[in-house]
């Protein structure tokens, strides 16, 4: 939605062309800055051949600043022309944002007296007088940037928020923020230097920084302090604690790193509603038990308690019944009830840790997002690998407690053609024995298979070998036989314990083929 001057061609500068630079119905009003600080002239459209216009005119300059011109020469002005005014640090070009009757109101409003200190509008600006300030206010940017630059070699503990050349590009106004007192001498040297102007250094709050940016907040729209709020008051943190509201710094805080302004707002409609809140110093005393106040709610007029040693069960009560029961304690009378005078109000029960454990688990099993879901998945997957899906096995029946699984039967012989599988793990402390010894192997005979090692003998140590024969190669290592897996590498220690294994490098990834009526697995 595009503003009321925008539409007509009176918001923003022109260029030698003629054409109008607001927003055009292409943007907002915050993307362009022609709304900000804005006020709507609900007087302009009036026609009274006796209405005589207010002789001073509110003129605004870049980043919603605004100040008051005496019309000394009764010059015809329509909201948003461009103006040349006489300022405090020469002629300046600006906008006609206001101005009749609505001005009288500002200046009263802002204790500002009609005396010498206003000064006067000279004419309307020229095509020349708008290109020379377009040209000025292209370079606010690059000066910024570079001025930053200067600030972070000099180390100086102050941030530059903005920069604004005069119309004429003979002097800058450099605004910045910092908590502490800066030594900027020596800058104003080099900025001078580098830029061939004359500098101004300006110090502004963190709120006004925020509202010379401008920016969106958490409600959706443009930030008050860049579109009307110009008097900033003091926030605090009692304000929030008056409305209820969590003391988080990070909901309770602005852009600017402050508390929001519109803390202020609603606070003097909470004071109000606060009147006819009892005030509740200790705890109240009735015959069932102490009550600790909980939680109140102002505008229904209710207060929460708990008694002392049911804090899980919260009941409420209004404000009417417990300033009656204020009043008895004060007198030394306790009370026989602590109900409601309005027994259908149901007492609010806070869950208990198993019901919220419950909840857990049941969104778990609506949406499988928990580890639970996910170990189940690996079951799933692992039955699925030993031959079937697991819900055709059913569930497992529980172990008595304290009974062990006890050792596997002894298998016989395996049939031939069938695969041997994984070897099972040799029991902790149990060596592989030493090798019986062979003799010579006769000439051109081959090595054969190995037979089987038998059960419970180690390997036992290698035997010492000689150094290899001087040119002698070693020769390709014989393939290992299918089946056989690598021996350990080392025998235990002297003390008993067992040696770290070897390092194993891990295999490649490989795909798992899919199963009947499955989706096929990606390929890595």
């Amino acid at each position: 939605m595009a503003c009321k001057s925008c539409s007509s061609g009176s918001c923003g500068s022109t260029s030698t062309s003629g054409e109008v630079k607001g927003c055009q119905s292409n943007g907002g009003c915050g993307s362009g800055g022609c709304n900000k600080m804005n006020v709507f002239d609900w007087l302009s459209d009036l026609d009274v051949p006796s209405f005589q216009r207010y002789h001073i005119v509110e003129v605004k300059f870049k980043g919603g600043r605004k100040e008051y011109f005496r019309n000394a020469d009764q010059l015809e002005l329509h909201t948003g022309d461009s103006v040349m005014v006489d300022s405090s640090s020469g002629t300046q070009l600006g906008t006609v944002s206001l101005q009749g009757e609505l001005v009288r109101l500002q200046l009263l409003k802002k204790n500002i007296k009609d005396d010498d200190k206003i000064k006067t509008i000279f004419r309307l600006a020229t095509e020349k007088d708008i290109e020379k300030h377009e040209q000025a206010m292209a370079r606010d940017l690059p000066t910024m940037y570079r001025g930053r630059q200067i600030i972070s070699d000099l180390k100086l503990n102050m941030k530059l928020s903005d920069v604004e050349f005069q119309s004429d590009g003979s002097k800058a106004i450099f605004y910045y923020s910092s908590e502490d007192r800066v030594d900027f001498r020596e800058l104003i040297k080099l900025l001078a230097t580098e830029f061939k102007i004359r500098v101004e250094m300006k110090q502004i709050s963190l709120r006004q920084e925020a509202g010379r940016l401008g920016g969106i907040g958490v409600c959706g729209r443009e930030l008050c302090c860049s579109t009307w709020l110009s008097d900033f008051k003091n926030v605090t943190t009692s304000a929030a604690r008056y409305q209820n509201l969590s003391l988080n710094p990070v909901k309770l805080s602005g852009q600017c790193g402050r508390l929001k302004c519109c803390l202020n707002y609603e606070l003097e409609t909470y004071m109000d509603a606060l009147k006819s809140i009892p005030t509740i110093e200790g705890r109240l005393k009735t015959k069932r038990g102490d009550a600790i106040l909980q939680k109140t709610d102002i505008f229904k007029r209710m207060m929460w308690f708990g008694i002392v040693g049911e804090e899980a069960i919260w009941i409420p009560v209004s404000c009417d019944r417990v300033a009656e029961i204020v009043e008895l304690n004060k007198k030394g009378i306790i009370p026989e009830s602590f109900e409601d005078l309005n027994p259908d109000a149901p007492a609010v029960e806070k869950p208990t840790l198993s019901e919220l454990n419950s909840d857990l688990e049941r969104m778990d099993k609506k949406y499988g997002g928990s580890a639970k879901s996910g170990n189940r998945n690996n079951r799933n997957n692992r039955g699925n690998r030993e031959g079937g899906p697991r819900s055709d096995r059913g569930p497992r029946p529980p172990r008595p407690e304290g009974e062990n699984r006890g050792p596997r039967p002894e298998r016989g012989p395996r049939p031939e053609g069938q695969e041997r599988g994984p070897r099972p793990p040799r029991p902790e402390g149990e060596n592989r024995g030493p090798r019986p010894e062979r003799g010579p192997r006769p000439e051109g005979q081959d090595r054969g298979p190995r037979p089987p090692r038998p059960e419970g003998e180690s390997r036992g140590p290698r035997p010492e070998r000689g150094p290899r024969p001087e040119g002698q190669d070693r020769g390709p290592r014989p393939p290992r036989p299918e089946g056989e897996n690598r021996p350990d590498a080392a025998a235990p220690l002297a003390d008993g314990t067992a040696t770290p294994k070897p390092f194993k490098k891990k295999k490649k990834f490989k795909p798992r083929p899919p199963r009947d009526g499955a989706a096929p697995t990606p390929e890595a």
